[in-house]
């Protein structure tokens, strides 16, 4: 009896092995992947401070609008200024040209003035002003001129 009490033991010992070995030496995976996207996003806000220029006494670096910048192109993005009247003020045939200054880019509006931004940027803030040369000799008149402020990705 004692021998068939051995010989069962043994035998649950090894079926239990047998069972619990292939569990052990199994290996599996899988993979699971992740995706997502950001859409190209550049928007710009405007803001005209409706500030009215004195012409015969002069205009130096006047602040006459906000602008904020925000653009999530990783090649950044352009900022293009372009004036009505290629940067004069008209009344009639009568013109006083002006400059403007743009986050420390300044010049006469003539052509298009095109800032660049190396990287994406996010409500960047920057001031539009004017200057304009003092003179007794303009004609009397309502002087006025457009300026376009685009935002564009590169």
């Amino acid at each position: 009896m004692l021998k068939t009490f051995a010989r069962a033991a043994a035998l649950t010992v090894a079926t239990a092995a047998a069972f619990a070995a292939p569990a052990l030496a199994q290996n599996a995976n899988g993979t699971i992947q992740l995706r997502g996207n950001v859409a190209l996003s550049c928007t710009i806000a405007v803001t005209d401070l409706s500030q009215s220029l004195s012409l015969k006494a002069g205009e130096n670096a006047k602040t006459v609008g906000n602008v904020t910048e925000t653009c999530n192109s990783g090649n950044g993005y352009k900022i293009t200024l372009a004036s009505t009247n290629a940067g004069k003020l008209k009344s009639g045939n009568n013109e006083v040209a002006y400059q403007v200054n743009y986050d420390n880019q300044g010049g006469g509006l003539t052509s298009q003035m095109v800032v660049d931004r190396a990287a994406a940027q996010f409500n960047k803030k920057s001031d539009l002003k004017v200057t304009v040369p003092a003179s007794d000799q303009y004609i009397a008149g309502d002087y006025s001129d457009t300026i376009t402020v685009t935002i564009a990705a590169k």
